[in-house]
């Protein structure tokens, strides 16, 4: 039942959604830009951060293999968007990660090992896709995508050391209480 709500209100979230293309105007010259990229971009940062914080809650091979899926995701997606291949709803997707993951660890959903991660690859892929789309041509790209590779993986971990640190008695409802927060940022980014 509570993976169903949670893919409802995902399922609800997007069909309200109108584009917030959250990916316009960054710069994207080399490993500064992509080092920054992830944390000045809300939709990115709380999207991973809500990626380690689910996958610390489940525990188990969720831990290393659903912000892996992402990453690994992300930069198949990446190489889609430097081919100049965009992907369709691409923001709907992003924005739509936030609440999903969100919604996620709040309602602490614990599904089938695979299918988290293919959930998690899927918001990986458009993220990557849209930093694709707007990487440089030239040699600097690979420099881009290194710092947003690097980013990424740290605000994982951010997630997930929040999701250690809080384990105990109260701590499950502390980090579910985080989700939620996420969850509704991510609303707030598809209104906005």
């Amino acid at each position: 039942m509570k993976m169903q709500t949670g893919f409802s209100a995902f399922a609800l979230a997007l069909t309200f959604a109108s584009p917030a293309f959250a990916h316009t105007g960054h710069g994207t010259e080399g490993i500064a830009a992509g080092l920054s990229h992830p944390v000045v971009g809300p939709d990115h940062l709380l999207a991973m951060v809500a990626v380690g914080l689910w996958a610390g809650l489940v525990r188990g091979r969720s831990f290393w293999i659903w912000p892996a899926s992402f990453v690994a995701a992300m930069l198949a997606g990446g190489v889609i968007g430097m081919a100049g291949i965009a992907l369709p709803a691409i923001e709907l997707v992003i924005v739509g990660s936030v609440v999903a993951l969100g919604v996620a660890a709040a309602l602490d959903l614990r599904p089938h090992l695979v299918l988290g991660a293919s959930l998690i690859a899927l918001f990986g892929l458009a993220h990557g896709n849209a930093h694709g789309l707007e990487a440089p041509v030239d040699g600097s790209g690979l420099g881009y995508a290194i710092g947003v590779v690097i980013a990424t993986a740290a605000l994982h971990g951010l997630g997930l050391g929040l999701a250690v640190l809080t384990r105990g008695r109260f701590g499950a409802s502390l980090t579910r209480g985080v989700g939620a927060l996420l969850a509704v940022a991510g609303i707030g980014l598809i209104a906005g």
